[in-house]
């Protein structure tokens, strides 16, 4: 499927290495974060990670649009980059902005994403 159009996105991967994680609702934030939501749960944090200590956290990359914003009565723009990721298999976890959407895959998936939305017509720098 092809994001053409008005839903095609431009898109960067932001440096560094992101972690997602689930903190109690009484904990506060740890440092460098770059998204966080608080929920009745509890917060959920993306953070870059500078140092990798646990093998059993898994680390994943960030894609961003901001640098083309696109207003909030534009419908689909999340969907036009979900989709041609869903089709290839790579799982995702989405933080959005008011400007445009946060969309982390794991490390490991990350050649594949970014091929993946390429071919769907957006750019990927």
């Amino acid at each position: 499927m092809s994001a053409a159009g008005e839903r095609a996105q431009r898109l960067r991967l932001v440096p560094g290495r992101f972690a997602v994680e689930h903190l109690p609702a009484a904990v506060a934030p740890p440092s460098g974060w770059i998204a966080q939501v608080r929920a009745p749960e509890g917060l959920t944090v993306v953070r870059e990670v500078v140092e990798h200590g646990s093998a059993d956290a898994e680390l994943w990359r960030a894609l961003y649009g901001g640098d083309t914003a696109h207003g909030l009565n534009l419908p689909g723009m999340l969907a036009a980059l979900l989709e041609p990721l869903a089709a290839a298999a790579v799982p995702v976890f989405v933080a959005s902005t008011f400007h445009a959407d946060l969309v982390l895959v794991p490390e490991s998936d990350t050649e594949r994403a970014v091929a993946a939305l390429r071919a769907a017509g957006h750019a990927v720098d």
